[in-house]
């Protein structure tokens, strides 16, 4: 079930908290295409860029886990791109939806507390993941990620409609 869009004019606790409603909104968004997608479209590509919808799905997980996990936070993740083969976003094929929106829940978890944990103006630590560029605030950080879910799913809005899956909002 989707979330309802968090309406600019209903009132919130923080700034952080317009992060996090805006960030569980469109992971909500994206979970309900999915879910909703015709048989076989999850790993049927619409595009010439060939990504399928259940890639995309995993490929937002482990965005989620680079940018405030990986740079932010400076953890060792192990492989920060282990959803990327060859260049191109992969799924193994015993892969399930399932078991990816479960991966995709409890990296949101994950991401709720370190944002909560926090605050907005805090610099991420130094590493490999900035490639050589001083680290971001985490106010950036949760900017670059909302605009990666709004236009992801903004992307699977289009393959939805051409698969005759849920559109709109």
């Amino acid at each position: 079930m989707s979330l309802p869009f968090p309406e600019p004019a209903i009132p919130v606790s923080s700034r952080t908290e317009v992060f996090l409603g805006y960030l569980d909104y469109f992971r909500s968004r994206l979970v309900s295409k999915l879910e909703a997608l015709p048989g076989g479209e999850l790993r049927r590509s619409r595009l010439p860029s060939g990504w399928t919808p259940i890639e995309l799905l995993k490929h937002l997980a482990h965005d989620e886990l680079r940018w405030l996990e990986w740079r932010f936070e400076g953890r060792d993740v192990g492989d920060p791109w282990a959803e990327d083969r060859n260049g191109r976003w992969y799924v193994a094929a015993d892969e399930t939806l399932e078991e990816l929106v479960a991966a995709l829940h409890a990296q949101a978890a994950r991401t709720r507390a370190l944002v909560e944990s926090h605050d907005l103006a805090d610099v991420g630590q130094p590493g490999d993941g900035w490639d050589g560029a001083e680290p971001a605030a985490l106010e950036r950080v949760l900017f670059h990620l909302l605009q990666e879910y709004a236009r992801h799913v903004g992307h699977l809005d289009i393959v939805s409609e051409l698969a005759r899956g849920q559109v709109g909002e």
